[in-house]
């Protein structure tokens, strides 16, 4: 019993930190219906700024501040800049996406040497509790903790403000929107900004609750697909429940089948791609 219980407990707070990174790529995809290609750069962008920003200042908040603040900006940078007159050529926006993340990747290789990196949380964060004759860490409570915020927050924006309705608008019909005054490039570069934002979050959390380093990019990368496509893309509630089933299955898996690891957590995606290949909550608004 305490192995299922450690084992949930586990993949409840990989979830946490699965959803925080598909959830960028979902809204992204949502409003642009770009498949980005670079989430895992900025994911990877997101854990070494907060490493520096950490050394710097000794503190691990402004370390979640400073980098979603700087990777949200440069992904609002890169699509105005780069990504914009792209706009519809799904072909040239993933091979563009793609050549982000490899810049990304070697010019941190270049500067950190591709030495892993792990940043320091405070103690009351590093520590444990422990319930019930079982010890739990709190950095994992600190990450579920972080989903279900990000989740609320983003759901009573998307339902519950005038933001929310007007990227809802933009999703829908972006010409009608332009036609009854909304900005759509600002909206397009407003979300796109969001995503890596969130993905650098993620990328802190990740490089506090594992390691940071060179190739991890790629290694996130295909998680955050197997979420966003088992949840539906364009969908937040897809983009947590994704999550969830992501994280359960790898946690198990890797504990209980670890030769089969891979197999377990790309098998639903197979499965979904061909029962309902929009996913379980797929929609064309956020």
């Amino acid at each position: 019993m305490e192995f299922f219980i450690s084992q949930t407990f586990n993949a409840l707070s990989y979830a946490g930190l699965l959803f925080l990174l598909g959830g960028g790529m979902t809204l992204i995809f949502g409003t642009m219906k770009i498949v980005n290609i670079a989430h895992g750069g900025f994911y990877l962008l997101g854990g070494y700024t907060g490493y520096i920003v950490a050394q710097y200042t000794g503190n691990f908040f402004l370390a979640i501040v400073g980098a979603c603040a700087t990777v949200g900006l440069i992904g609002m940078a890169l699509e105005r800049f780069l990504l914009r007159t792209l706009s519809g050529q799904l072909l040239r926006q993933m091979l563009m996406t793609m050549g982000i993340t490899l810049f990304i990747a070697d010019v941190l290789l270049l500067i950190f040497k591709g030495y892993p990196l792990t940043l320091s949380v405070p103690a009351y964060i590093g520590g444990t509790i422990q319930l019930g004759g079982m010890r739990f860490h709190l950095l994992r409570v600190f990450m579920i903790v972080c989903a279900v915020l990000v989740y609320i927050t983003l759901w009573w924006i998307q339902e519950k403000t005038r933001a929310g309705a007007i990227v809802r608008a933009v999703v829908d019909n972006a010409e009608v929107a332009q036609g009854i005054g909304i900005n759509v490039d600002r909206v397009s570069m407003a979300v796109f900004g969001l995503g890596a934002l969130l993905a650098a979050f993620a990328g802190v959390i990740g490089s506090a609750f594992t390691a940071i380093y060179p190739g991890l990019d790629f290694a996130v990368l295909p998680l955050a697909f197997v979420v966003v496509i088992l949840g539906g893309m364009g969908s937040l509630k897809g983009a947590l429940v994704g999550a969830v089933i992501v994280g359960f299955i790898d946690n198990f898996a890797k504990a209980l089948f670890p030769e089969l690891a891979y197999f377990s957590l790309f098998f639903p995606m197979i499965v979904m791609l061909s029962i309902k290949p929009t996913g379980l909550f797929s929609r064309e608004r956020l």
